[in-house]
């Protein structure tokens, strides 16, 4: 439930707005926050190095995103 507090702390500062269509998204990026905070032992080079790590071998190009499809 604490990631809820996450969540709520975003919408006042970061978004703003959150859309039905992409409300999983945040929640899960709250969630990802939550998971990887520095209680849990997690900094912010090893939360840079984690995401980096999980980019590696993906691509995004302009035709999968559906934009202008």
């Amino acid at each position: 439930m604490r990631a809820f507090s996450i969540f709520k702390r975003g919408m006042r500062g970061i978004y703003q707005h959150c859309g039905k269509k992409h409300l999983h998204r945040y929640g899960a990026e709250c969630e990802v926050r939550y998971n990887n905070r520095v209680t849990n032992g997690f900094d912010d080079r090893e939360r840079s190095e984690q995401a980096i790590r999980g980019i590696v071998g993906k691509r995004l190009t302009y035709s999968s995103t559906g934009i202008g499809a």
